[in-house]
């Protein structure tokens, strides 16, 4: 019994852990003297409002400055093929990323998309997997984001 106990302990400290580093992981460039704060909301893949939602995080960009806006773009569900590794448009996200814009990819639709696709989804290295997209959502909008979807 004190063996099931301590391994229900390890497998509730791992959970812990891995959360804790998905949200660490996300956070980890935000931009605490940005004036503006915004998350982009991707789950379309129609690859016309995948294009729009890159456009819209340029554009805030180029209008605040990049040290004066703190733009995180959540993919999830259909939206997270924006993030796969062969994209078409994974220059832009380099270059979205290189100005500080974060990209956060559901690790429920990437289990589920792996499992439906039969192999392991690839995404683009500028993506940071979150436990769920909409949580992580819901979170930055707690903390004074403001949520657009293109």
């Amino acid at each position: 019994m004190k063996r099931i106990h301590r391994l229900l302990l390890s497998v509730a400290i791992a959970l812990f852990a891995m959360g804790s580093f998905q949200t660490a992981s996300a956070d980890k460039e935000s931009k605490p003297f940005a004036e503006k704060r915004v998350v982009l909301q991707i789950s379309d893949n129609n690859p016309f409002k995948q294009t729009l939602v890159l456009n819209v995080a340029n554009n805030l960009i180029k209008h605040y400055g990049a040290d004066k806006v703190d733009v995180e773009i959540v993919a999830f569900g259909p939206g997270l093929r924006l993030l796969f590794a062969e994209n078409a448009n994974k220059g832009r996200i380099k270059s979205l990323t290189d100005t500080g814009v974060r990209f956060s990819a559901c690790q429920n639709t990437i289990t589920a998309m792996s499992k439906a696709l039969d192999e392991p989804v690839k995404l683009t290295s500028n993506a940071v997997p979150v436990s769920a997209g909409v949580v992580r959502i819901i979170d930055l909008v707690d903390q004074g984001y403001q949520l657009v979807k293109p």
